[in-house]
């Protein structure tokens, strides 16, 4: 019995020596998502208004992608096992039959850049409507600020941009049938614990209400992270007096955090876990 005893612990003290180095070697990553929707959001496609008949065939789309499964193929590729399919953007050609499709390529999952192609969830989407309407398609790359500008003064036919639909959009653009349920969170640094108990949006905006002009939030621009941040438009209520800096893209603003020049960044959720994802592997 002695010596099963002895066995033992030592059998124990080598679990708790090697646990000790497990913990040790645990890498603490440089940023990280809190995993709590601050926002309930649908995004949708931004046609130009003077094309009605555009309007009916991209919601027949939806619909058609919709039922035969199309859409949760291309929604595979990037959130779970599937390829990314690389999309090639043909030059503008007022000669022939294009569809001229505006997006911002710096909205990952949803739209980005590899080389001279274009790939992401939109973009996919993208190359599938073309196909249907039998047209050539062409993706031009802007701010994103200017994306439903671009159609609403009719240089483009249709954003897709992961756009979420709100009042001020529908100024320049129709949105055709949603397509995808969306919302905003919180990126902070990969050791800040203030919002680890929070289990609600309510939770964290409590927080974030406590917080002065000292603490700095990133955004990209013209992004549902840019109204409720400032708390304007329909997020007045947050009232948040925290300094609000934009940004060009959303990895811009992480890269900020991870700087130290920002404490926290709030952006789409999918592009949360994708620019985070690739900062932390890249650290």
């Amino acid at each position: 019995m002695k010596k099963a005893t002895k066995v033992l612990a030592l059998l124990l003290t080598l679990t708790l020596v090697v646990g000790m180095f497990a913990a040790c070697g645990a890498k603490t990553p440089a940023v990280k998502v809190i995993n709590i929707n601050l926002t309930d959001e649908e995004y949708a496609f931004g046609v130009d208004k003077d094309q009605p008949e555009l309007l009916k065939q991209v919601n027949d789309f939806i619909a058609e992608i919709k039922a035969n499964g199309k859409l949760d193929e291309v929604f595979n590729n990037y959130f779970g096992d599937g390829t990314p399919k690389a999309i090639k953007s043909a030059a503008l050609d007022e000669s022939k039959d294009q569809l001229v499709v505006a997006t911002n390529a710096e909205f990952p999952p949803f739209e980005y850049t590899e080389g001279d192609n274009f790939l992401g969830v939109d973009m996919e989407i993208a190359a599938l409507l073309a196909e249907k309407l039998g047209k050539e398609l062409v993706i031009q790359h802007m701010d994103f600020e200017a994306v439903c500008l671009a159609v609403g003064s009719h240089k483009c036919d249709i954003a897709m941009a992961g756009l979420t639909i709100n009042e001020e959009r529908k100024e320049s653009v129709t949105f055709s049938e949603s397509y995808y349920q969306a919302s905003q969170k919180l990126i902070v640094k990969g050791d800040d614990t203030k919002f680890d108990e929070c289990k609600t949006a309510d939770d964290v905006i409590a927080i974030l209400k406590t917080m002065d002009s000292t603490t700095n939030i990133g955004f990209q621009n013209g992004t549902t992270g840019q109204l409720f941040t400032e708390s304007t438009g329909d997020y007045e209520a947050n009232g948040f007096k925290v300094s609000a800096k934009g940004y060009s893209n959303g990895a811009m603003a992480v890269q900020d955090v991870v700087n130290g020049n920002l404490q926290y960044v709030i952006i789409d959720a999918a592009p949360a876990d994708s620019i985070v994802k690739s900062i932390n592997e890249a650290a």
